[in-house]
Formats: C-alpha cells, structure tokens, sequence
C-alpha cells in the first residue's frame, strides 16, 4: 500500500483529527494506518495497555501518566538522528534540529528546577546516578546509601548493583519511628569518610532533610549527591524542599512523578562549578564526560525532546494543582488505612507514598500485590525494616497517589480506595509466602467497582481525537 493511501486510512480513522497539522503529524497518521493494517496483532496489544490502563487503579508509587502529547513527541521522527556527543560538538552530521530540541530541555529543566546545570542525555535515573558516581570516585572509593531494605535503591550501593560491586558501599539505615537516623548516618560518615554521599530513596514516605545531609557531607569532605526520582513533582512544584543548591549533584527519573517519558536527568545548582577530585575541573564538565563518552554513547533524541515537553507541562499550573492534590491524597489515603487496622510505616505521609506492613492481615507483600492486581488494583510488594522475607516476597505494601491525583480524585475518593484495598485483603487467605486464594465472586465485585470508580475519574486521554494507538508511543 502506498504513503498516500495510508495516510488516507490513518485520516479516516483517526476521529476527526483533521486539526492536526505538519509532516509529523502526517508521519504519525502513516504509522497508525501502516501498524493496524500489517501488524494487527501488535496494534492489538498497545491497544488492550490503553484500555487497561484507563480500567484499572493504578497505585503504584513510581508511576505517574504521559500526556499524549509528550507520547507522541516520544515516537517522533527525531528518533531516526544518531548523533553523539553535545549540541554544537556531534560525532555525526544532520543534528541541526536534534541540537535545538536539546538546547530547549536543557533550559526547561534549568528553569524548572532552578538550577544553573542540567544533562538531559541519562537515560534512566540509575545510569544517571552510575554516571555522577564514576565521576566523582574511583573503584574502590567508600559511597554512603540508605540501606535498600530501608527504603534505598539498587544504584546507592547495593551489592546487586554495579555500584555495591564497584565501590565500598556502606548503608545508613532507619530509626524506631522509621525515620532516617542521622545521629547513625553521621557516626558512619565520620567513621568511613566517604567519597559520595547519598540523599534520596525509593520507598521513604518522608521530608527529606538535605540541610541535614549536606551538613554531614560537608563534615568528612564528601560530595553529596540527591537522588529525588519519587519527588521530583513535588521539587518542581515547590512542595518539597529542594536539594538543587544544597546537594552537589541532584539526579532524577523523568517518568515516576514528572509525566515524562522513560529517561534520567542530572541537574546542578550553586555548585556546578565547584572543582571534581581533581581539585580543577568543574563538576559540571566531570558531569558531561560521564554520560558521554564515558557511560553512554548514542543519545535518544525522541526522548529527549519528549523531556522537554513534559518540563513545559511541569512548569504550568496544572501540574502545581495535581503536585498538591498528590499530597492530600497520600495523606487522607494513609489515615483511612490507619482507621480500617493497617499499620502505615512511620505513622504516616509527607510525600506521595504510604507503606503498611501486610502481616496485619496474614499477607505477605506478592501474595498483597497479586491478589489486587486481579482484583484491577495495582499496588507493588516492598520490603520493610527488619522483614525476614526475601525481596520476591516482602513483607509490605507501597502506596503511590501519582495517578490517582492525574485522574483528579480527591480526599473523598481516597476513603473509597481504602475501602477497596481492604475488601480484597481482608479476604485474601495465605497458602503460602507466594499463593493465596480469593473468592472469584468478590474478584468480579472488586474489578466492578474498581472499573466504575475509573470511569467517574478517566485518565486525560482524550481518545475521541487521538488514535488510540498512538498513546503509548514513545512511553
């Protein structure tokens, strides 16, 4: 079949998406038509994600929805540019429109975050953190992490990671109340005087204190590095304080909080021409060798411009609105669940995140997440302190209001999500750490209101004007 008729099929069924305008869009009608009509069953597929997505309660902590525009950016014919390097020095010809494109998310993610620094080329917030860390230490250099089992993350010294392999990782752990303790995490530092010291989480339901942190870095001349993937949204709305001027380097994902597409960015502050190990290069060229050429090669365009979308869309204040609507949420979800009998980690909530202790119920984590997923409730399995359970079984439960707030449910709805959370977990029975059973008749009860919950609160897709293939290109 030929371009033209192609794009004469994708036009016919595109919904009277007639308004759209220029050669990418005409690119993007072709590849719908083309994907329908010669790989039907693939085309069936991203169409049953969009479907499932819409129908099912997504709680997952880190997660948050693309708008379609940021998806279609991401599926952009920039992706067909190989050009490594940085804009202005390519190892390849025809970047002209790549290195615009890349000159523009660098300014958003500067201007939205209020920082002087900003490399948008990371492609996921761990290779960005494995990037800060071989720049600013060698093999063998002491790094201080929050313990994964505390609520760290693989890229903070675990020993599954390359940086717990690579590097004498040392962890700094919770108190009684589940609170970083900072009186342990400064006898650490003052003990094993690391090269890098991390502030970030991926399962702290906490204010980070990075005043606190940069105070203790500064003690035993470490350079602190926050790693604020879960609150970036928060960061940017202003509704967390912000590691940007604190922290040497700040790092993170452009997908859990920011509605961006799959990516990493490494931002920095005041300090962006503070001098490396080397005592005479400016971080922010360390910075720049790391990703490339020293960690990464070939950049993804696409992705990059589909950042800088959704830094636009972040900058708005829309995205302020959701940011705090988050938080109420995460707060109202957490005093429900607290009054229904669960036990919240640390009492509570200063972010989007609530943890509870499945063991209350006679649960572990994965038998908690699997009887909710087929009941259409997404929520993962996370170790909590002290649990004996291994990682692919856990002990908790986390909690995420990201999409939830996208959905535009409030503090009411958050009373009727508990409520769900709890059906199906009170009447979940244990087999063993990873089977239970479940009466199917309470399942199709369940996914029944699960479904009419969603369709009160649908996701802003707007699928009368935009293929429904397309949402979920580029994601």
């Amino acid at each position: 079949m030929t371009h033209q008729s192609l794009a004469g099929e994708a036009r016919s069924t595109s919904h009277g998406d007639s308004s759209w305008t220029g050669q990418q869009a005409e690119l993007l009608r072709i590849g719908i038509g083309s994907l329908h009509e010669t790989d039907p069953e693939l085309a069936a597929m991203l169409d049953a994600e969009v479907s499932q997505q819409n129908s099912t309660l997504a709680m997952i902590a880190s997660a948050s929805i693309a708008d379609p525009s940021v998806l279609a950016v991401g599926g952009a014919a920039l992706s067909n540019v190989t050009a490594e390097g940085y804009p202005g020095a390519r190892y390849h010809p025809g970047a002209q429109q790549f290195d615009r494109v890349e000159n523009l998310a660098v300014e958003r993610a500067k201007r939205l975050f209020g920082a002087r620094y900003a490399n948008v080329q990371a492609h996921s917030c761990s290779s960005a953190n494995l990037a800060v860390l071989s720049a600013l230490m060698r093999p063998g250099d002491t790094l201080l992490g929050l313990d994964l089992d505390s609520g760290g993350h693989l890229t903070h010294g675990s020993r599954a990671s390359v940086s717990g392999r690579h590097y004498n990782a040392v962890s700094y752990g919770l108190d009684e109340s589940g609170r970083i303790d900072f009186a342990r995490l400064e006898e650490l530092a003052l003990e094993h005087r690391p090269r890098v010291l991390i502030a970030g989480a991926s399962a702290y339901p906490r204010t980070v204190d990075f005043a606190r942190f940069r105070a203790i870095a500064d003690s035993v001349g470490a350079y602190l590095l926050a790693d604020i993937s879960h609150i970036a949204g928060l960061v940017a709305a202003g509704l967390h304080p912000s590691p940007i001027d604190v922290a040497h380097i700040t790092t993170t994902s452009t997908y859990k909080q920011l509605g961006g597409p799959r990516g990493g960015l490494i931002l920095s502050g005041v300090e962006y021409t503070t001098p490396g190990p080397d005592g005479r290069t400016p971080l922010s060229r360390l910075i720049q060798r790391a990703v490339f050429p020293q960690s990464q090669g070939t950049p993804s365009p696409a992705s990059i411009a589909a950042k800088a979308r959704a830094f636009a869309m972040a900058a708005e204040p829309a995205f302020r609105e959701t940011a705090r609507l988050i938080l109420l949420n995460a707060q109202a979800l957490a005093a429900e669940l607290s009054a229904l009998g669960y036990r919240v980690l640390t009492g509570g909530t200063d972010n989007h995140m609530v943890l509870i202790d499945t063991t209350g119920v006679g649960l572990t984590g994965v038998t908690a997440e699997r009887a909710l997923e087929e009941c259409g409730i997404l929520a993962n399995r996370n170790r909590i302190p002290g649990d004996t359970k291994p990682p692919l079984v856990t002990s908790g439960l986390r909690l995420g209001t990201n999409i939830l707030a996208q959905r535009a449910m409030g503090p009411v709805e958050m009373r009727e999500c508990a409520q769900l959370l709890h059906t199906v977990l009170s009447g979940t029975r244990l087999q063993s750490d990873t089977d239970y059973l479940i009466d199917p008749a309470l399942v199709a009860t369940v996914r029944e209101e699960v479904r009419w919950l969603c369709a009160r609160h649908p996701l802003s897709i707007d699928t009368a004007r935009v293929p429904v293939s397309l949402i979920g290109v580029g994601a």
